[in-house]
């Protein structure tokens, strides 16, 4: 089963690991900062090791986006982001695991200051919407 994990993050500067840039990140201490750091690698090379990691990437301040519509019968680009937005998609991962239940054991862990995780079933071309 695969999902993706959606990491929504504010830092300011914008930077990875996102929870080393928020506002709550800063307030922890350096050995606590140290500790989640060595549990998330940890779970990467646990993950890496089974097979579950398909794929992840950090992605660059969203000040460098571009934002495409359709309007007037033709594409329209814009700046990014959003003006509204307060929380920009800082990350993905892509995992199979063997259960919804491991999907979400590992999403949990992803949670750091300031972010915000978003677990959601991917879907094959064509294939339904679970």
């Amino acid at each position: 089963m695969k999902y993706v994990i959606l990491i929504h993050a504010n830092p300011n500067p914008w930077g990875h690991p996102t929870g080393h840039f928020t506002a709550e990140g800063r307030r922890l201490d350096d050995a606590t900062r140290a500790a989640m750091d060595r549990k998330f690698e940890e779970l990467m090379e646990t993950m890496a090791a089974a097979g579950e990691l398909v794929v992840c990437e950090a992605l660059a301040d969203p000040a460098s986006s571009s934002i495409y519509r359709w309007a007037g019968g033709t594409h329209v680009a814009t700046d990014g982001p959003y003006a509204e937005t307060k929380e920009y998609l800082a990350g993905f991962f892509l995992i199979d695991v063997a259960s919804r239940e491991r999907a979400e054991e590992i999403a949990a862990t992803f949670a750091h200051p300031g972010d915000v995780v978003e677990l959601r079933p991917a879907m094959w071309a064509g294939g339904p919407d679970a």
